[in-house]
């Protein structure tokens, strides 16, 4: 018996396996796909946009460079660490088609930056994503097997098993990481509620006369949106049909190139079409992300519209809150409740995902109503404020879990802070545990945080930037649990650290 069955072998199965097996449980992923590579991981149709968030995932792992290197990324800002002040950003997204400036965007208004690698998001692909973590897992001894299609699952005292045919796969928990139409889901019994959709939409590679006709970038028309992207013959369109044609037949090139002339107000041609799929907009999610001892992390948890790439970086951000605390339970030493935090933390930040899918879409529909909201979104996000409230939600910023405390940093994803001599917090998140910073006079806190030594590394020192405070305890995901002011209170910091890593040792 495994400690943990994820069933899954995308980035956010694999995100969580990597997880586990560095806080050293046992872990099996099964996957129904025989072989990893798909021309729909691999560029272009793979490509995917990593918030900074999620980007600051894989650096806080030890796995950035490798990331990059597989993403072609090249060079990357933030890399010069003797900076003083963080870059302002230069990626960034766009609303419902509609482009933001990154030279608006507000820096001074952007909550505790400070320098840090891992500042901007990155382009990459599905393939390039699962490749470094698949070789992350493999190195932490975690299974994976393919060619695995689970078709029940049964719960017992203290284990679940998953059966896939005449073999049986049993694990103290299992975590479906299966997609937007999870069997784990279904099997399991969760409810799934949402809205229908708005529209159907296409992507595919084709061959395309006249392709200039075809102007660069999104195009909202009267009649739907296309985008054009740079990778030759990469086209995706969206037709308001109200998702009637998504699922109910193969997308043929004659509907293909009547969809795309309708949409686009041109005559181009679809000479050939070398891979095709469509997708909605439909937006659910599970009620709860817990069934006994089944949990759901990704898009088995939710499903959106892929506008503004929210999917994957919503799922990684899954596996990192889900993974510590998981763990935490199979080891014995959670504190009551610990994973139940796991639901009450991420679904209204899936929620908050929905709501922004459903609102792009509400805004690209072809009325003269939306047009008419789309001019006055125009308008808002060609000011600062505008541009900065949406590069925010859209680089996961603006995200602060409900925890206990008043100081401003607690709920949030922790700065890259870094010591005088050189040290940075990156550096001492690379194994999984919590740490605690303290920046205080005469350690403070060194007594009292090695009782929980093991599951809270202590550093010490003077930093470069505190940003007001004396100490800052970060949970293994990354996000401030307690922080205090230049004279840390022991017994406060002992009562965050009973809270979340359990009783002393």
């Amino acid at each position: 018996m495994h400690d943990v069955v994820i069933v899954g072998a995308g980035p956010v199965g694999l995100f969580l396996a990597c997880e586990l097996g560095l806080a050293g449980c046992s872990v099996l992923v099964v996957e129904r796909e025989p072989e990893p590579r798909s021309p729909w991981r691999a560029y272009p149709l793979g490509m995917r946009g990593l918030s900074a968030a999620s980007v600051e995932a894989f650096h806080r792992r030890g796995m950035l460079h490798s990331l990059l290197t597989a993403s072609g990324a090249g060079d990357h800002p933030g890399a010069n660490l003797d900076v003083d002040e963080p870059p302002a950003p230069r990626g960034v997204s766009h609303f419902a088609g509609m482009m933001l400036d990154p030279a608006k965007i507000d820096v001074a208004a952007l909550p505790f930056r400070l320098p840090s690698p891992a500042l901007e998001g990155v382009m990459t692909s599905l393939e390039a994503v699962q490749t470094v973590l698949s070789e992350r897992a493999a190195e932490l001894g975690v299974e994976v097997r393919r060619g695995v299609m689970v078709s029940g699952i049964a719960q017992g005292d203290g284990f679940v098993v998953a059966q896939a045919g005449e073999d049986e796969y049993a694990g103290r928990w299992l975590v479906g990481c299966d997609g937007g139409r999870s069997t784990v889901r279904r099997l399991a019994g969760f409810d799934f509620a949402g809205t229908e959709p708005q529209f159907t939409g296409y992507v595919m590679l084709a061959t395309i006369t006249d392709a200039e006709k075809l102007r660069p970038g999104f195009n909202l028309t009267p009649t739907g949106m296309y985008l054009r992207t740079p990778a030759e013959e990469y086209v995706s369109v969206l037709d308001f049909d109200g998702g009637a044609f998504d699922r109910s037949q193969p997308p043929t090139r004659d509907h293909l190139q009547e969809v795309l002339r309708r949409v686009s107000g041109t005559d181009v041609t679809l000479r050939d079409v070398h891979l095709a799929s469509s997708f909605t907009d439909r937006a659910k999610q599970t009620t709860t992300y817990r069934q006994g001892r089944v949990l759901l992390a990704g898009d088995a948890a939710h499903i959106h519209s892929p506008l503004g790439g929210q999917g994957l970086n919503l799922g990684i951000g899954d596996a990192m809150n889900l993974g510590w605390k998981l763990a935490a339970t199979v080891c014995g030493y959670a504190p009551d409740g610990l994973l139940d935090t796991y639901t009450r933390e991420r679904h209204p930040i899936g929620a908050r995902v929905l709501d922004w899918a459903r609102a792009q879409a509400a805004v690209m529909r072809p009325d003269p109503y939306a047009q008419a909201i789309q001019g006055v979104i125009r308008d808002l996000i060609g000011t600062r404020d505008g541009t900065t409230y949406v590069f925010e939600r859209t680089s996961g910023t603006s995200i602060r879990y409900d925890l206990d405390g008043e100081q401003p940093l607690i709920g949030r994803n922790a700065p890259d802070f870094r010591f005088e001599d050189g040290t940075r917090l990156r550096d001492l998140m690379r194994d999984g545990r919590g740490v605690v910073l303290d920046f205080s006079a005469g350690e403070r806190l060194r007594g009292a945080a090695t009782r929980w030594e093991g599951r809270i590394r202590y550093a010490a020192g003077p930093a470069r930037n505190d940003l007001g405070c004396g100490a800052v305890l970060v949970r293994p995901d990354g996000i401030v649990a307690w922080a205090d002011d230049h004279d840390p209170d022991r017994a406060a910091f002992e009562r965050a650290a009973g809270h979340w890593f359990g009783d002393p040792a």
